[in-house]
């Protein structure tokens, strides 16, 4: 992951269509980058100075339909799973290029939003299934097996 310095190179904020849309969307868009990599400590950092502004703005406060200002965690999961959702998108969007284009210089930055796609994956039970089905795609086995004793 690169780090970030004060001579990292200048940035642009697409805002695309600047519809109205989730309150993650922006937060995961930003820190999940198709083409950047961020640590992790610095994710957390960032998405908790967002998710507390939001509170004291009353974006996800307990009449929000979120409800997501009580709790860091959920609004966090809430955030990893728009990240997901954006990655599987971009994923496809990829494929595309590569496939039916004859584009495939974006092949080159794959590792780094399916590494986002396992690292989300592998955080929630109710993702396991997903990556399962990504396995034989990137033809990778599971890591399995029982361990005893202390680890």
């Amino acid at each position: 992951m690169a780090p970030v310095t004060e001579r990292a190179p200048l940035g642009v904020l697409d805002f695309q269509d600047a519809v109205y849309g989730p309150i993650t969307y922006d937060i995961a868009s930003l820190l999940r980058d198709a083409f950047i990599s961020w640590e992790e400590e610095f994710i957390i950092d960032v998405t908790v100075r967002y998710w507390e502004k939001a509170r004291k703005a009353g974006l996800l406060g307990a009449h929000s339909a979120s409800g997501w200002g009580e709790d860091f965690g959920e609004f966090y999961r809430a955030v990893e799973w728009m990240g997901l959702q954006r990655h599987l998108k971009v994923a496809g969007i990829f494929a595309r290029l590569t496939l039916r284009d004859g584009k495939p210089k974006y092949l080159a930055d794959a590792p780094r939003f399916m590494g986002y796609i396992r690292a989300t994956a592998s955080r929630y039970r109710q993702l396991g299934p997903l990556l399962k089905m990504l396995d034989p795609i990137e033809g990778t086995e599971p890591v399995t097996g029982f361990a005893y004793g202390r680890m």
